[in-house]
């Protein structure tokens, strides 16, 4: 099995007991300036941040995606991912490109169709993939509605998913409340997905607060995403950052 540069960092961070912690950037021009996003990039890099996805929401263009990579490129060192919610979030000049498959959805586009419109131009741009599966419990939020998401209600639909996404050969499984959701994922499902895998376990939506996160963590997520306190809240995110960072 072949690793690109950006997975192998991860998983090794992964494998030496890290709790990684990573930044979502909408490329929605309405959400933040590129001004602004230059220097919240910078403060987040140097809170500790690992890594920055790019993506998210539906009312952007290629050429928002681009300048929002190439000028979080600018400013930092660590590796921007793309996180696309179609086939325009694609851009050559990010490190590599979360490949990822909607397992709940009722839609076969946000399965597989989507992935097949781009697999080809992301082979020919030469982008990393990382190949991930994506699943959204409860509330869902935007993300549940574009994505015609079945919502993961409880503890144990979290871990079929988790264990069928492992057997199909998913190498990471991001557990997703949506953007800006109301209640975050239930440490219950966080740790029944965890008893079911042995790769990198990603939480995301809703996080707000040092203790949240935490105890996420002790659940045992290896990798927590904010986004919505980028924009919103982000005098909250370096306690955040630092919390997952120190966690033991």
């Amino acid at each position: 099995m072949v690793f690109g540069s950006v997975e192998s960092s991860i998983l090794g961070k992964v494998a030496r007991g890290e709790k990684l912690h990573v930044s979502l950037i909408d490329p929605d021009p309405s959400k933040l300036s590129m001004k602004e996003l230059e220097k919240r990039a910078k403060q987040l890099e140097g809170w500790g941040t690992d890594a920055f996805f790019v993506g998210g929401s539906t009312n952007f263009t290629k050429e928002d995606v681009d300048k929002t990579v190439k000028k979080i490129k600018s400013v930092c060192k660590v590796p921007v991912i793309l996180y696309p919610g179609n086939p325009k979030g694609v851009s050559e000049h990010a490190d590599a490109i979360l490949f990822m498959s909607l397992l709940n959805s009722k839609d076969p586009y946000w399965i597989s169709h989507a992935q097949a419109k781009s697999a080809l131009l992301i082979r020919k741009l030469g982008l990393e993939p990382i190949p991930m599966a994506y699943l959204i419990v409860e509330p869902g939020m935007k993300a549940g509605e574009v994505g015609k998401a079945e919502l993961i209600k409880t503890a144990e639909e979290a871990a079929g998913y988790s264990a069928a996404a492992e057997m199909f050969g998913f190498r990471m499984v991001y557990l997703e409340a949506g953007s800006g959701a109301t209640r975050p994922v239930p440490v219950e499902m966080v740790k029944a997905a965890r008893k079911e895998l042995s790769i990198p376990l990603i939480v995301g939506g809703g996080l707000r607060t040092a203790e949240s996160v935490r105890e996420r963590l002790r659940a045992g997520a290896d990798i927590i995403v904010t986004g919505t306190a980028i924009e919103k809240e982000f005098d909250r995110l370096e306690g955040i950052v630092k919390e997952i960072k120190n966690f033991r």
